[in-house]
């Protein structure tokens, strides 16, 4: 399977908002294939909780002007791993220690990554 292009329209949507927040590091990997209940992971890094925090609330305040609701927020509070799961797309905004201790690059290995670098440049 391949990511819907409904994901596809999300994916493009959340990396705009977390790359203006200071979002390091954005990889996106297909996940349809090996997951039932979503198309692609979003993994962000912030530099600092207080950054974490922020990233996060832009990614769904930006989603949820354009319609998508949050289905579930995980890790808010704390501000190191914030989990925002928004159906076939889900964003894991980490601090960066926890994005290097859970790799889930390593544990995603063999889901294909897509681009993420041309819809930081692609208009709206």
């Amino acid at each position: 399977m391949t990511a819907s292009h409904e994901a596809l329209d999300l994916l493009a949507i959340a990396a705009r908002a977390a790359d203006s927040k200071g979002g390091d590091d954005l990889v996106a990997l297909d996940v349809s294939g090996p997951l039932p209940f979503a198309d692609i992971f979003l993994l962000v890094t912030g530099n600092s909780e207080r950054n974490v925090v922020a990233i996060a609330d832009e990614v769904e305040a930006v989603l949820g002007r354009s319609g998508t609701q949050t289905r579930r927020r995980e890790g808010h509070d704390a501000g190191r791993w914030i989990l925002l799961d928004f159906g076939d797309l889900v964003v894991h905004v980490f601090h960066q220690e926890e994005r290097l201790y859970y790799g889930l690059e390593r544990l995603w290995l063999d889901c294909p990554s897509l681009p993420v670098a041309p819809l930081l440049t692609a208009s709206s």
